[in-house]
């Protein structure tokens, strides 16, 4: 297996893209949405829409343990601050790799008691995303 089997992106391209045309969504990649906080662009790993309804999808690959995990809440805030400015449905953060210490606090929306507009964001693991998008029922 090669290195870049281990990124986000050739995740996403191998599993989260294929899943979102299973499930009949149109996507773009690395798409400009808006600023973060502090002023930097923010770009989303994907926008899927379906229906004339759009999503975000953020993702966070954690091979070993590592900074992933302390990332996340900040990709939260500013995940839900561009959903907040109009457009999208929602946005989902996707989890995926072995190395999450704090998987089940995060999927379990503990994350979502100490983060004002958390609720607007789903964060799921990399299977969960890829059953959802697969059945259309992002």
């Amino acid at each position: 297996m090669s290195p870049r089997n281990t990124t986000t992106g050739a995740v996403l391209e191998q599993m989260v893209l294929p899943a979102l045309t299973r499930g009949h969504y149109e996507y773009r990649t690395q798409v400009n949405v808006g600023t973060r906080l502090g002023g930097r662009r923010h770009i989303a790993d994907a926008v899927a829409e379906k229906e004339g309804k759009k999503w975000l999808v953020s993702m966070k690959w954690q091979q070993t343990s590592g900074t992933a995990e302390q990332k996340v809440p900040f990709e939260v805030i500013s995940l839900a601050e561009i959903v907040l400015s109009g457009g999208y449905e929602g946005a989902y953060l996707v989890l995926g790799g072995p190395g999450w210490s704090l998987r089940e606090f995060y999927t379990g929306g503990e994350l979502q008691k100490h983060l004002a507009h958390a609720d607007l964001v789903k964060i799921v693991t990399l299977e969960d995303f890829v059953a959802r998008a697969n059945q259309g029922k992002l």
